[in-house]
């Protein structure tokens, strides 16, 4: 008998039955606040209770201060390899960090990768929000190294917490076509986005208050940031006059790309920018759209993926105040009371578009147009030799899954370190070298040979885009493996697939849990872990990340995958054309994928 089937599915377009939308209500709750928001409005701005536990000699922190300390860019994890009964367990902090766009320079990539070597487990982990990740920290060791990244130029300030996330854009250096406009928007979203209050705890905590390290923003961004103190914008906290108190109900996060370049994930974002320039680069506007996300629960039905919703259309001159209202907005309706219930894409669910858009006016006086019309988008890897402008050159170097340990992670060094090099991480977990001049080209193409990456962009068709979560053994939230197996399932699925004569791309994104950090809900195939060694079934994602995947398989154990999916494989082999396998899946209709499903082994 093959694995049962979802019997909690989501409607096509992720969303859960009408009837579970929320009632027109009051904005506030009557109910007195959450232990979380009276966490929050009690902290001292981030402070309190992680500055007082940071100096006692106990090897963890207690819950409050954990969660006080993911604002600060860091979650407590133990590693369950390590688990012994009767003893302690291997209590170690991951840091994460906040890099824009996923720019490290030089000095901050060597910085890092001492770090690792010195306090961490070796290694380096590049996310899907295209920030490194420091896993194994002692808590002893906790100031030396936040300290060392911040006096390194880098922060992880915000890369956790109920606050805006790292803020994603193309990490192709490429010297035109939008892309520059694109970054700097992103750089400016994120200083915008910046806690000023929690500016100051950060740098009290970690660097003694030493204030050189103050982010400052262009002037542009400071005269809208002076607007945060004015009408429904302003918190009513001067200190935080943003963000308040209490900060956001919940996590968020903000994209910026150009047109067709899909490779941030755009409709998975709280808020997605398509960013639209004239001939000479400047900027003209962006299409806006609200509302996408990942997390959801296993048998939680009131939880779910979600795609965001367009907008519409916004002149350059008032992108960044457009980007506070939001926030505002969240931060004043987004609920407080349900943690489950908290990010905005619940808010628009169940409240509608059409009233965000004219709540929106209330903190946003200036006109939303039409959609502009965009060409079809599509997911950019960059990887391989590309001419970055003004004579220099790129090359994108494929990491599976972005780990960087080893060898391979010491040799980068050495020619990062040799070629000054400057490192952008993308989306899809991949590392770009930057800024190479045309007589540095050859002989870096030689050591690059030398250490494994000799053609980066002839990776296998599964391969090239797919990617993982951490997952066990660190992440608390795991359910079963994803990065450890990840390499093993695509090889599993390439040699049935050419077992079957086929020889075509495939997204394939796994996750150790259903939060949906490696985003499995827009892949074409989604394994989204359910229980030990089994893994939910999503598909129908889009290789350009355009439609959301729908569950078919509850508990597919990890043993009968390649079986499972044949039947599949051979009707898209026969049947699909030159269609994409999730178009292919679309095009069958979900009885009829069941029923393909159903003849499996």
């Amino acid at each position: 008998m093959g694995p049962s089937r979802v019997t909690d599915r989501a409607n096509t377009d992720g969303h859960p039955p009408a009837g579970l939308a929320a009632e027109e209500g009051a904005t506030t709750s009557s109910k007195p606040p959450s232990r979380f928001e009276q966490l929050k409005a009690g902290s001292d701005h981030l402070r309190e209770p992680l500055r007082s536990e940071l100096a006692n000699e106990l090897r963890s922190f207690s819950e409050s201060a954990v969660q006080i300390l993911k604002f600060h860019g860091s979650y407590q994890q133990d590693n369950r390899d390590n688990r012994r009964k009767g003893q302690e367990k291997d209590w170690q902090m991951m840091l994460r960090l906040r890099s824009p766009g996923g720019r490290i320079p030089v000095p901050l990539y060597l910085a890092l990768d001492g770090l690792a070597d010195r306090f961490g487990n070796g290694s380096l982990r590049a996310t899907t929000r295209q920030a490194f990740q420091i896993h194994g920290v002692a808590k002893a060791d906790l100031q030396e190294v936040i300290g060392t990244i911040v006096r390194a130029m880098g922060s992880t300030l915000a890369a956790c917490g109920d606050i805006n996330r790292n803020v994603m854009a193309p990490a192709a250096p490429f010297s035109g076509g939008g892309y520059p406009a694109a970054r700097r928007l992103a750089d400016q979203i994120a200083d915008l986005l910046t806690p000023q209050a929690a500016m100051g705890s950060y740098l009290d905590l970690w660097v003694d208050g030493d204030l050189s390290y103050r982010i400052r923003p262009s002037g542009a961004v400071r005269q809208v940031m002076a607007r945060q103190a004015e009408g429904h914008v302003f918190s009513g906290d001067p200190e935080e006059p943003l963000y308040g108190g209490t900060y956001l109900p919940r996590k968020f996060k903000v994209a910026v790309t150009v047109p067709g370049d899909n490779a941030v994930d755009l409709l998975t974002q709280d808020v997605g920018l398509v960013l639209f320039t004239d001939p000479n680069g400047r900027e003209r506007g962006c299409n806006v759209y609200v509302g996408g996300g990942m997390g959801r629960t296993h048998n939680k039905d009131e939880t779910f993926a979600r795609c965001a919703d367009p907008l519409g259309y916004v002149e350059a001159p008032h992108i960044l105040d457009l980007l506070q209202a939001i926030v505002a907005l969240q931060r004043d309706h987004g609920d407080r009371d349900q943690r489950r219930h908290a990010r905005m894409k619940y808010l628009i669910h169940d409240r509608g578009i059409a009233w965000f858009r004219q709540e929106l006016k209330r903190y946003f006086p200036h006109p939303i147009r039409q959609l502009r019309d965009e060409p079809r988008p599509s997911l950019h890897d960059y990887l391989g030799w590309h001419r970055q402008g003004d004579g220099l050159w790129f090359v994108g170097l494929p990491l599976l899954c972005g780990r960087l340990a080893g060898e391979t992670k010491t040799n980068l060094r050495r020619l990062i370190e040799t070629y000054q090099l400057e490192v952008r991480l993308t989306p899809n977990q991949d590392l770009l070298l930057c800024n190479i001049g045309a007589p540095q080209r050859s002989s870096l193409r030689r050591e690059l040979a030398a250490i494994g990456f000799d053609a980066p962009e002839t990776t296998t068709p599964l391969t090239r885009h797919a990617i993982a979560c951490p997952a066990l053994p660190t992440c608390g939230l795991a359910i079963t493996e994803s990065e450890r197996i990840l390499p093993s399932v695509l090889e599993r699925l390439e040699q049935r697939m050419a077992t079957l004569g086929i020889a075509r791309p495939l997204l394939v994104r796994m996750t150790g849990c259903p939060n949906g950090c490696a985003r499995p809900y827009m892949a074409e195939i989604g394994l989204v872990g359910s229980g030990v060694d089994e893994y939910q079934l999503w598909l129908g994602g889009t290789p350009g990340l355009t439609r959301l995947a729908r569950p078919f398989l509850q508990r597919l154990p990890l043993a009968q995958l390649e079986d499972t999916l044949e039947p599949l494989f051979c009707a898209w082999r026969d049947q699909g054309g030159r269609r994409s396998f999730g178009a292919f899946i679309n095009s069958l209709g979900d009885d009829q994928v069941a029923a393909l499903l159903a003849t499996a082994a």
